[in-house]
């Protein structure tokens, strides 16, 4: 298994033996057996620990257990506590996920800080298997039919090679000493399901179930290759870009209607998820100022084209509109109107227009993302309210709290867009003339 791995590292993960590695080490088999490969074959390493504190004692030993390792073997040694619950609560994220996210963002700390050039993660066979039925389960694009990539940045995933009862055989073999972790033994998480209760089901119908699912991740992979090509020629003759914005052609992106495969493939650099290509379409299909948001872009209809813009800090929507023409341009609204009032004149009831007495508002205008802390007077009332607590008090959720702009004069929010417009801009007696904003 040596061989394999010092081949698998250099050819597959793209890594310089003579470099330094940070080993993450769990305690585990898996791991242990890494850092055991890494010592045998003369690597330049150190180790990081996690702990957290998700099984008592049990967290405690490993650690224990790791930094013995460590110190017997001359590795320097980095280790962490986390209060993982706590992370997760207040991230609203599953224990699993706050994990993932706490551990790489303390690797990369301590890759920077300690000269380390990699970060070697025990992903086996078995995991990158279990990763592309997760992914079959849940739907995916082709990138999720190719289970886990041998590197990702600094990233590498050395013992992507080999199989958990292969790894299991060489530890036996080589007396290296694990912590079992009991948790890996139950059912009540998704991946425990597919390691426990799928595979065992689709072995009795293939027993060398693993070998042909690596043979498909492989050809998975290989058809990615040919797909990445193929939409980079489109996307080379169906889009430019301007500046820190990419400009797609409606009318040519019509032709891709039908074919969603090529869609997401063509917007996945813009952070585009699966689930949201039904989405996209009816954006292509629809009205000026229809509009997707993904955790990094803005993906808006603008007459015949598709404006793709970046969200600065992942969640920054700053425009500034300077007048009357400059409003009916914005393609966040579908239409913009100014009216002057009659006797007869009836105020749209829909939430998606706004009504507003034009002669109260300043230009300029600006169209920004809602801030905790905001205030406004909602429609109806005449008392100050916190758009976080309007939020809470009509059952937004999150999702949709993360999308909601507002826009605002003169420091005063005339409208919280698509859902109540402020009071003190709304049509009175006195009003002469309405201006209209509508979005999908």
């Amino acid at each position: 298994m040596t061989e394999q791995f010092i081949e698998y590292l250099t050819n597959k993960c793209r890594a310089d033996k003579d470099k330094k590695f940070l080993l993450a080490v769990s305690g585990g088999i898996d791991s242990m057996t890494m850092a055991h490969l890494f010592r045998k074959s003369g690597i330049g390493a150190g180790i990081a620990h996690c702990n957290f504190c998700l099984r008592g004692k049990e967290s405690d030993m490993d650690e224990k257990h790791v930094k013995q390792y460590a110190e017997k073997n001359n590795y320097q040694f980095h280790t962490k506590r986390f209060d993982t619950q706590k992370y997760a609560a207040a991230k609203s994220i599953s224990i699993q996920m706050a994990a993932r996210d706490l551990r790489y963002e303390w690797f990369e700390e301590i890759r920077q800080a300690h000269g380390y050039h990699f970060i070697a993660t025990a992903h086996n066979l078995n995991d990158s298997i279990e990763t592309l039925l997760f992914n079959l389960a849940r739907g995916t694009g082709i990138r999720g039919l190719t289970g886990i990539q041998p590197a990702a940045g600094y990233i590498v995933r050395p013992l992507l090679f080999a199989l958990r009862t292969e790894i299991e055989h060489f530890a036996a073999e080589n007396e290296i000493v694990f912590c079992e972790d009991k948790s890996n033994a139950e059912t009540k998480y998704t991946r425990n399901k597919i390691r426990h209760l799928v595979l065992p089901l689709l072995r009795e119908i293939n027993p060398s179930v693993e070998k042909i699912l690596e043979e498909t991740i492989n050809r998975m992979k290989e058809t990615e290759l040919a797909i990445e090509e193929y939409v980079s020629i489109i996307k080379d003759e169906i889009s430019k870009s301007e500046g820190t914005k990419t400009v797609f052609d409606v009318g040519q992106l019509k032709n891709f209607l039908s074919n969603k495969t090529i869609l997401y493939e063509l917007f996945k650099p813009f952070d585009l998820s699966g689930t949201q290509t039904n989405e996209l379409s009816e954006v292509i299909a629809g009205q000026t100022g229809s509009r997707v948001f993904t955790k990094s872009h803005v993906i808006l209809k603008n007459r015949t084209s598709i404006v793709v813009t970046p969200i600065a800090n992942n969640n920054s929507i700053f425009v500034k509109i300077n007048n009357f023409s400059e409003l009916t341009e914005t393609p966040f609204f579908s239409s913009v109107t100014s009216t002057p009032i009659t006797n007869d004149y009836k105020i749209s009831t829909d939430k998606n227009t706004a009504c507003i007495d034009e002669d109260k508002i300043k230009y300029p205008l600006i169209i920004r993302n809602w801030h905790e802390g905001d205030l406004f007077y909602p429609l109806g009332m005449n008392n100050k309210k916190k758009i976080s607590d309007f939020l809470i008090d009509n059952h937004i959720s999150r999702l949709d709290k993360e999308k909601l702009l507002v826009l605002e004069s003169d420091n005063k929010i005339i409208w919280l867009i698509g859902h109540r417009i402020d009071n003190r801009f709304k049509i009175q007696s006195t009003t002469k003339k309405v201006l209209v904003i509508k979005v999908l």
